[in-house]
């Protein structure tokens, strides 16, 4: 599918399974820290709305004024964190690499790589809306799992 030309009810259409949109103070800002600390990629950009794409995942960014008439507007908070409680994790994204790129992207590394006990190597990222990026990779090669 080509996400800068399919239209918006083409585009709903399409999806399935599990989604996730956020509602973000600064779309473009956003987008732009997801595509250096992550590796995603933006698609659709503009003020109010993107869709980012990792892998074969798409997620959507939603600026507060495209929810006009959306229950959940009157429940945000002006002061961040908005995403307090929160985790949004990325598998198959190198820790290391978005811990390094998060700080100068604007981002707050909350906790630094560490092997945990769920056997994934992973960092704690927060953007400025307070959402926890999560990335991960397995402590194991793909090998020892075959």
């Amino acid at each position: 599918m080509d996400f800068e030309t399919v239209s918006p009810e083409d585009f709903g259409a399409s999806l399935k399974g599990f989604g996730l949109n956020l509602l973000v103070t600064d779309v473009k800002w956003t987008a732009a820290f997801l595509e250096t600390v992550f590796g995603m990629a933006a698609k659709r950009l503009s003020a109010d709305f993107a869709i980012l794409t990792h892998g074969e995942h798409v997620l959507q960014l939603h600026a507060d004024s495209t929810y006009h008439s959306n229950p959940l507007l009157g429940l945000l908070h002006e002061n961040p964190p908005r995403g307090a409680g929160l985790e949004i994790r990325l598998y198959e994204c190198d820790p290391e690499h978005a811990a390094a790129q998060c700080v100068a992207a604007g981002g707050t590394l909350l906790q630094a790589p560490a092997d945990k006990p769920h056997g994934l190597r992973e960092a704690y990222i927060l953007c400025q809306d307070g959402y926890a990026w999560v990335p991960s990779k397995p402590l194991i090669s793909e090998e020892e799992l075959a």
